[in-house]
């Protein structure tokens, strides 16, 4: 068994994947227990497939190749999941890349968990945004949330601040966690990130934190997902991801209070995304989907709707008339000054 598997989804992307994989094989070392695994998702505008195989054929107990037929993000994470030999399994996207020093305490600590009986479920370090067009970044840590040296359970969690949800860059999941938890993310579809690290949370029992700076999220690519024009086009991928994630956990039945809370914000962040985007265009068609959205959370989980409703994000986003709409939209873009999102 490998330690940690690496599965890095590539679309065309030629241009910057080596970046990638040479961050992961800066930790390699003679114990040989790392796996990355490049899943070419139906590459064919370059040459990603083949340095897909020149990377497998240069590393060969290191590194895979499995070409598939275009799936999209989310169809490349679950080839990636269903191929992963590691005890623990880190999703790095072709355009980012891992720190060095960071990488390597982590690879410490998961190396210890290797051979006791009860490995910790989740490790979560540090990741920063890196908008290198405009020389700067911005650094999500988790010092007022978590505690730093020992494993820990849910109810021994802080308050987390607004910038501070758990993303797939943050988190590394023991690999029988996930396919514990059933989670299967859809085919030719965007943000299923969000399907990744809500869902599989209720089936972790033990977490382990790092105040390492390891996750380099790069923004800046025109083409990018997080491009704000871009989301609008999209909104109704951000609608059917949030309907999966209402239908994939009963958070009112979550055992543990802190962890309920969490992912009820969660959920409340979700829902505030796609009211921001259904909201920006005033048409029949956006308003019929608001609308809808907002019955099927209540008719699904009638004990989440009210929370969710109430929610300080949501109380702002949905207040009526013009002037709310301005309102709601005007604190997005506050919000995304203040945190870097995109």
């Amino acid at each position: 068994m490998k330690t940690i598997t690496f599965a890095i989804p590539c679309y065309n992307s030629a241009e910057y994947m080596d970046k990638c994989i040479e961050s992961i094989l800066a930790c390699r070392d003679e114990q040989d227990d790392l796996e990355i695994i490049i899943v070419d998702d139906g590459s064919f505008k370059d040459d990603t497939p083949a340095k897909a195989d020149q990377w497998a054929a240069d590393y060969p107990t290191t590194i895979r190749a499995i070409h598939q037929e275009n799936g999209g993000h989310g169809q490349a994470v679950n080839t990636g999941l269903a191929n992963a030999t590691g005890l623990y399994f880190k999703v790095v996207d072709s355009d980012d890349w891992l720190d060095k020093d960071a990488l390597q305490q982590v690879i410490n600590y998961a190396r210890t968990q290797v051979e006791v009986s009860d490995p910790t479920d989740l490790i979560i370090a540090n990741y920063v945004y890196e908008k290198v067009y405009e020389g700067t970044s911005t650094t999500i840590r988790y010092t007022n949330v978590f505690p730093q040296g020992r494993e820990f359970g849910w109810d021994d969690i802080k308050r987390f601040n607004p910038s501070q949800y758990l993303l797939m860059h943050s988190v590394m999941y023991r690999t029988q966690v996930l396919r514990d938890s059933g989670i299967k993310l859809p085919a030719h579809t965007f943000y299923v990130d969000n399907i990744f690290v809500y869902v599989p949370l209720p089936y972790v029992g033990t977490i382990y934190y790092l105040d390492v700076d390891m996750y380099r999220y790069f923004i800046g690519r025109e083409d990018q997902s997080v491009n704000e024009s871009i989301m609008y086009k999209r909104r109704d991928q951000q609608v059917l991801i949030t309907r999966v994630m209402i239908d994939s956990v009963d958070v009112d039945a979550v055992e543990s209070k802190k962890l309920r809370k969490y992912m009820l914000s969660y959920l409340s962040m979700m829902m505030c995304i796609c009211t921001v985007f259904l909201r920006m265009k005033r048409t029949k068609e956006n308003t019929r989907e608001l609308n809808s959205l907002w019955g099927y959370l209540r008719d699904a989980r009638p004990d989440m709707y009210l929370p969710v409703r109430a929610n300080i994000l949501n109380l702002g986003m949905n207040l009526p008339t013009e002037l709310g709409r301005r309102i709601g939209l005007g604190g997005y873009h506050v919000a995304q000054k203040i945190f870097k999102f995109n």
